[in-house]
């Protein structure tokens, strides 16, 4: 509940702030697993060289001592001799400082044994210097097969470092995969559900606008989630109670204005009356033209003032829907069925056609909205024309086509059709002058019903269409 009271920006910033310590500490992982290992390549490195130093090392040695001692055997040179026990020296140290995990026990106590067997032959009389000279170079090579030994030990001992260390490189490189990978995965996860958290308070704000927009103004908005999201609610409450307000002024004004009307109206209608009977005194023809004229325009005064209180009555009415579920075919029949006077009186033919869709719609508004379409199709259509009312269901809408045959709408017309009181530049011949609020009101009805009403181009005549969401 606390992250709840921070603001937007703030949990944004935390959630970034989250994924990055995360992705951070495997780094961070990655770099001291790094040096670890640079730092046991460089010892393992640094032993090798060692090692083999000590093999080289002891090959020399060896030949130095081998050199020295059978010159010193038969020269009888005391400095000869002192170079061997130097050089034996050296060969011991060297032996000594390889630790046992390189070159076991038992060869390193085979070498030492032999060094022995080798340095009592330098003792003995002279006379048998030539015969321990001999014996020596027969030690001698047993000493370097030894020395071979060490050898293959030292290198073996370095393959063997040399592959616990790959296998450690691949452990920790594995190790550090799979981290890197999970903490991915991991931020990955945290930002969807940072995302979908974060925008499921903006998913109900767009719905709220929505509302708003369609007039469903008696749907309260509260909306949870940060701070100032929360606020934008509130607002967004408070702008649906003053809509409320305003919508109330608009209707009691209209009614108010169309009282007030009314009665001057009906005065002028009865004292225009009066003139055209002659009550007053006989008119001459200019007056009594005069006198048409004034009955002509209040009589159209009267059919506008009627006409606004119908359309404030319709857009009121079509935020209250009453959801049924309609057969939609059996609806558009009923609704030709209801003007068939009408539509045979011109000698026109209504053709309906479709598929049965059933849906929850308000019958009584859509059938409304369906009669004004056929109406006008009927007063705009020529003298034996065709009506095509045609229904049909395609993913999750419902079309329903109106076409008629007769002059069809401008272009200029085609945006501004729908709005309340605009009469088009096409109008039939002789007919009386329409008020404009038939297509206002069909609109109303399908906007409240989540459609939408397109009017389409070509031709011949007018082509309109009503989209309905499916809802069954």
């Amino acid at each position: 509940m606390n992250l709840l009271r921070g603001s937007f920006r703030q949990l944004l910033l935390l959630a970034f702030l989250l994924i990055a310590v995360l992705l951070g500490g495997v780094a961070l992982r990655a770099i001291f697993t790094f040096d670890l290992l640079m730092a046991r390549s460089l010892g393992f490195s640094a032993r090798a060289l060692e090692l083999y130093g000590a093999a080289q090392s002891l090959n020399e040695r060896s030949a130095t001592m081998e050199r020295a001692a059978r010159q010193s055997l038969i020269l009888s040179d005391a400095l000869l001799r002192k170079r061997f026990e130097d050089a034996g020296q050296e060969a011991r140290a060297v032996v000594k400082g390889l630790q046992p995990a390189d070159l076991p026990s038992p060869l390193a106590s085979r070498w030492h044994a032999q060094m022995e067997v080798i340095e009592d032959l330098m003792h003995g009389l002279p006379e048998t210097a030539l015969d321990r000279e001999r014996s020596l170079a027969v030690e001698f090579r047993e000493l370097d097969a030894l020395n071979s030994s060490i050898s293959q030990q030292m290198q073996g001992a370095i393959e063997q470092r040399r592959q616990a260390l790959n296998a450690e490189l691949d452990a920790s490189r594995m190790q550090i995969t799979r981290q890197v990978m999970g903490m991915i995965a991991l931020a990955l996860t945290l930002a969807v559900a940072f995302g979908i958290w974060l925008a499921r308070p903006f998913k109900r704000l767009e719905r709220a606008i929505v509302g708003l927009g369609e007039n469903r103004l008696d749907e309260p908005i509260d909306i949870q989630g940060p701070a100032d999201v929360h606020r934008i609610g509130q607002q967004l409450d408070w702008l649906r109670l003053r809509l409320t307000e305003l919508d109330a002024d608009k209707s009691r004004f209209l009614r108010h204005i169309s009282h007030e009307l009314k009665t001057p109206l009906a005065a002028l209608r009865e004292g225009v009356s009066l003139l055209e009977d002659g009550v007053t005194g006989e008119l001459n023809p200019n007056q009594r033209e005069v006198a048409g004229i004034l009955r002509q325009n209040t009589a159209q005064l009267q059919s506008q003032i009627e006409a606004l209180l119908r359309f404030n009555s319709a857009a009121f009415e079509a935020r209250q829907l009453k959801r049924q579920t309609t057969d939609l075919l059996q609806l558009i029949e009923a609704q030709v069925d209801a003007q068939r006077l009408q539509w045979r009186a011109h000698a026109l033919t209504v053709h309906v056609e479709g598929d049965n869709v059933v849906a929850r719609v308000d019958a009584d508004k859509l059938g409304t909205t369906i009669a004004n379409l056929l109406s006008n199709a009927i007063r705009f259509s020529p003298e034996g024309g065709l009506i095509t009312i045609r229904l049909g269901s395609r993913h999750d809408l419902i079309q329903i086509d109106v076409i008629d045959r007769g002059p069809g709408i401008a272009d200029a017309d085609r945006p501004r059709v729908f709005e309340p009181f605009y009469r088009g530049q096409r109008q039939p011949e002789g007919a009386v002058k329409g008020t404009g609020i038939g297509l206002s009101i069909v609109n109303e009805y399908v906007v409240a019903h989540g459609g939408k009403m397109a009017v389409l181009a070509g031709g011949p005549g007018a082509h309109f269409r009503i989209e309905l969401p499916h809802v069954s």
